[in-house]
């Protein structure tokens, strides 16, 4: 029986709500196949698809197969694709990333005519396509990407990317004002309903390194520090936001994710606008090594690494773990259980 001491002070026990059922009840952030988005890599140069040796379990497809790739994603409940291009042929100014006939320009009409309703997302950057592998055109003597010479060529690419049938551009290369020139471009062109996804702040990271593996697109010279962002600077990243929207972005993205949690927090929570994070290469590679050494459970690791960018603000998550995460989420509804935020 309680004393009238515990009558009258009452304690409080946080615990009571963290009872089995209990638990999932008050959960304040969930997790669900809706919210992500799975990164696909056309490769116009392979017959067969290849996996991309840093990023295990990840693949390079080629055209033929990437439909394929996209119906199998689709009937996994994930709402999103977004596209990367490898080219055949590659020069200074990018030009293969605005031909009709491009990489991406087929994949976008395949993938449409063999699925119903994916959403097809295409990044508009020029470094897959460079010989010199940076975002934009450079000056060689200088050893750096020239910004406004960059920007029609983006308009140019965006144009061709909603002609083909994208339904969301975007546009990843940190150029100052890129949004406006892809918005003016597409306006012109008359696609005033694409909307535009803008890497709104995307840091100069050592965690898209894998990525690169991928996309084939290292570059030729110096870093990318000179148009990506400080990872020491928060504040430069809300005044990128700020720009980006004011030009014209109508989703913005945090890039890389998890080791950027306080920016997108503080994004979301400043501008309330639909709110993208990127769980770039190298944070998949990182758990999936640790998880194949046997130092990680996958499942659990994967599923609470995209908890934790929810939890943070994010609307959508684009992540190679999308087909995985989607069967777990899957599995645990089978079960009759939902994941224990």
């Amino acid at each position: 029986m309680p004393g009238i001491s515990d009558v009258m002070f009452p304690k409080v026990r946080m615990r009571r709500l963290r009872q089995d059922r209990i638990r999932n009840l008050v959960a304040e952030t969930r997790l669900s196949t809706s919210d992500l988005i799975c990164p696909i890599f056309v490769d116009e140069t392979i017959v067969e698809p290849v996996e991309i040796e840093s990023m295990p379990g990840q693949y390079r497809f080629p055209l033929d197969s990437a439909s394929d790739e996209a119906k199998e994603i689709e009937d996994l409940g994930i709402p999103a694709v977004i596209l990367f291009g490898i080219p055949e042929t590659k020069d200074e100014v990018g030009t293969s990333a605005y031909d009709d006939s491009g990489v991406i320009q087929q994949a976008i009409r395949k993938i449409r005519s063999e699925t119903s309703d994916l959403i097809l997302i295409t990044d508009l950057c020029l470094c897959e396509y460079t010989t010199h592998g940076h975002c934009g055109i450079v000056d060689y003597d200088a050893k750096t990407v020239l910004n406004d010479p960059t920007l029609p060529i983006l308009g140019k690419v965006a144009v061709s990317h909603a002609s083909a049938g994208a339904d969301i551009v975007a546009p990843s290369g940190m150029m100052d004002g890129m949004v406006r020139a892809i918005r003016t471009a597409l306006d012109i062109d008359g696609f005033t309903e694409t909307p535009i996804m803008s890497y709104a702040a995307k840091y100069c990271s050592c965690f898209y390194g894998p990525f690169r593996d991928a996309a084939d697109s290292g570059y030729a010279f110096g870093d990318r520090s000179g148009y990506q962002m400080d990872p020491a600077n928060s504040d430069e990243a809300m005044r990128e936001v700020e720009l980006d929207i004011s030009e014209g972005a109508d989703i913005v993205m945090v890039k890389p994710a998890m080791p950027y949690l306080d920016i997108l927090y503080r994004i979301k929570t400043a501008y309330g606008l639909p709110t993208a994070a990127y769980q770039v290469s190298g944070e998949y590679a990182m758990i999936k090594a640790a998880s194949d050494m046997g130092w990680l459970d996958y499942e659990q690791a994967t599923l609470e690494s995209l908890l934790s960018i929810r939890r943070a603000g994010a609307d959508m998550i684009l992540t190679y773990f999308a087909k995985d995460a989607a069967r777990m989420l899957h599995g645990l509804a089978e079960a009759g259980r939902s994941m224990r935020e």
